[in-house]
């Protein structure tokens, strides 16, 4: 609308003034519409309004909001000493992520004695969040100390900001003590710098807190602790707050919807987060999107992929978002057909060099076994970041091809490239998968020197990829130096890697000490956890864990829970009860599950579940040899040799042939 008025102003002759240029122009900038900008840019010289503070500070924002921090950089570099367009610059640094060079810009500014004013300080702090460097922080908020500045609330809300995500939340705690005049703001920015954590109980006293002091929480409150409580995995603060959403009025507001769903999904109650969802009076692609993406967290793909297609019908376009979360469903479900469709959407929508978007094509075009579609597209992305490096690896090791993973992440050291704490876990993964031993201790020595040691995500993948290398000892100190960060995966890596172990004792004893420290198991503890009793036979142990997850924690067991369960069950001989649960369970049984079932059909001898078990695993696999492979074997080790016969024939004439194992040993 804005531009629209503009372009008729011009067409009419009238010379418009500088706010006009400058509101134009940061229109431009919400837009992404680059080439637009440039063409008010040229009238502006054209006017000569291209020194004045506000028209220039808009245009050399514009470009550095649009990624042209040199263009950015040419247009300071015609401006006078004014301050708004020194703040522009450092805070056009900060948002194309060059943190040195905003912190520098700030530097010479107070070099010419240029006064700096509030902005000044907050871009500033902007630029510190992008270095991590907390001694920055502490050196600008001396700055503020001796400025005039030193009493305004956003700047030191942007102080707090800049402390928590520093690691410093002593010193953002104690400017918020000192704080004077705190609006909802300062409140929201201690909720979100707490939520870091994993102290319930000292939200739950800041909340408190605010309620006493009259101040009213905003919908950014709400959706702050919605998100706490999700990933806490409590579900019942949650619905407590969600209560006084309503007392305040703003239960409705789609930031309170699309955050309770996704609370909800996070803790495995797609039931509740599909009423809430349901009964929302607006949704907005915001609130499709967090749905789509709790179903997928939750396995049901197929629903993803369904409330997808609803959308076209209401109107609704599809973002990065929507786009992402589809080609994960569409890769789970292997349905290539709409994998294809969806890239051809994305490439009309404009979203094909969005770099979010470009890595989950290459996770699905991976995801299909079509490696030659995603190397093509990987090398034909104009600028591959090492988000792209990471998808692709990633996928690769996801999908077996673990040489290819290892092969790229050479290239990617070889080009330079600094790997990240998620490729390092990636290939740590794909070093697990293979038991590569040798490349494991290589790999860890280099995160030891990059200082990714502590990385949750590093170092819970160099315990699993230890582990199965058979080196427990290793996995056990790496361990020790990383639980004091209580995180759940952790815990439940090191669960899974003693009852891989057979140190089953150890397995439980480590699962009970993660709920000693307050942390709240998740579905995947609880994989760890039963799969752990089942290898000792622990069968009522099993069980009450199995009940715990919705008894005690409030959450809807998960495909892989109940496949544990079923494992537990048949490895044990309780087939009966294995059959029950297949039965009756709330998912299609997936080819695991019945795999498991046959699998204790044959150590037990049981003849006729084995063919009840094998049926079904023929429709639901039919050119898979397991169920042929395993059934001969229920009836060999009965000793019913000629139904054995038969089955193998039966294999034959479908053209099947049993996958030859492999053993392989690291030289």
């Amino acid at each position: 609308m804005g531009l629209g008025v503009y372009l008729g102003m011009r067409r009419t002759g009238l010379v418009p003034n500088e706010f006009a240029l400058g509101c134009v122009t940061k229109g431009c900038a919400d837009l992404g519409d680059k080439e637009l900008g440039q063409c008010i840019h040229c009238f502006a010289l054209k006017v000569g309004m291209e020194k004045n503070p506000f028209v220039g500070s808009s245009i050399l924002n514009m470009y550095a909001k649009l990624g042209g921090i040199e263009d950015a950089e040419r247009v300071f570099e015609c401006m006078d000493n004014h301050v708004g367009c020194w703040n522009a610059m450092i805070g056009g640094y900060a948002q194309c992520g060059y943190g040195f060079e905003s912190l520098m810009a700030m530097s010479l500014m107070q070099y010419k004695g240029i006064l700096m004013d509030a902005f000044t300080f907050i871009n500033a702090l902007k630029g510190c969040l992008v270095v991590g460097n907390l001694n920055f922080g502490r050196q600008i908020h001396g700055l503020i100390i001796q400025s005039e500045v030193a009493f305004s609330t956003a700047v030191m809300n942007s102080l707090m900001d800049m402390y928590f995500k520093n690691g410093g939340e002593l010193y953002a705690l104690k400017v918020f003590d000192r704080l004077q005049d705190k609006d909802i703001i300062s409140w929201n920015t201690v909720f979100s710098g707490l939520s870091q954590g994993d102290d319930a109980r000292e939200i739950g006293r800041f909340f408190h807190k605010l309620m006493l002091t009259g101040l009213k929480p905003n919908s950014v409150t709400f959706s702050i602790l919605f998100r706490f409580c999700g990933e806490a995995l409590d579900p019942v603060s949650g619905l407590q707050f969600y209560c006084l959403t309503f007392q305040f009025g703003i239960s409705d507001e789609i930031s309170v919807t699309t955050s309770l769903i996704s609370m909800f999904s996070k803790c495995g109650a797609m039931r509740k987060a599909c009423l809430v969802f349901e009964s929302a009076p607006f949704k907005s692609i915001r609130t499709y999107n967090e749905m789509i993406s709790g179903y997928n967290l939750n396995c049901h793909h197929t629903e993803a992929l369904n409330l997808f297609c609803n959308l076209k019908g209401l109107g609704l376009e599809a973002d990065e978002c929507t786009f992402s979360s589809i080609l994960e469903a569409c890769s789970k479900t292997e349905n290539q057909k709409l994998g294809r469709q969806m890239h051809g959407s994305i490439v009309k929508s404009g979203f094909a060099s969005q770099g979010y978007v470009c890595s989950s094509l290459l996770k699905s075009y991976v995801g299909f076994g079509m490696l030659d579609d995603s190397f093509e597209f990987f090398n034909g992305v104009e600028r591959s970041d090492l988000v792209s490096w990471g998808a692709m690896i990633s996928a690769l090791v996801h999908k077996g091809y673990s040489s290819k993973a290892i092969g790229l992440f050479n290239c990617l050291k070889d080009a330079g490239g600094q790997p990240d704490e998620f490729i390092f876990g990636s290939i740590f993964n794909c070093c697990a998968g293979i038991a590569a031993y040798n490349q494991t201790k290589s790999v860890h020595s280099l995160v030891l020197k990059m200082g990714y040691g502590a990385h949750v995500f590093v170092a819970s993948a160099l315990i699993d990829a230890y582990a199965k290398c058979g080196d427990i000892e290793n996995a056990r100190r790496v361990f020790d130096r990383t639980s004091r960060f209580r995180d759940v995966i952790l815990f439940n890596t090191m669960v899974m890697a003693y009852a891989h172990h057979g140190l089953v004792g150890e397995a439980v004893e480590t699962f009970e000490k993660m709920k000693l420290a307050t942390l709240r198991p998740s579905q995947a503890s609880f994989v760890s956890v039963i799969s752990a009793c089942s290898h000792l036979g622990l069968v009522e142990q099993g069980r009450i864990f199995f009940n715990s997850i919705n008894l005690d924690y409030g959450m809807d067991p998960s495909p892989d829970n109940y496949g544990c369960l079923v494992d537990l069950f048949s490895r044990n001989g309780f087939l009966e009860d294995a059959k029950h649960i297949i039965e009756t369970m709330p998912f299609t049984p997936g080819p695991a599950i019945l795999r498991s079932m046959l699998n204790g059909c044959r150590i037990h001898g049981n003849k006729e579940l084995g063919e009840w078990t094998a049926e079904k695993l023929h429709q639901l696999v039919p050119e898979n040899d397991a169920a042929y492979v395993l059934l001969s074997k229920v009836y060999s080790e009965e000793g019913s040799w000629s139904d054995a016969a038969k089955v193998w024939k039966g294999m034959i004439a479908r053209g099947l042939g049993k996958n030859p194992g492999c053993s392989w040993i690291e030289i």
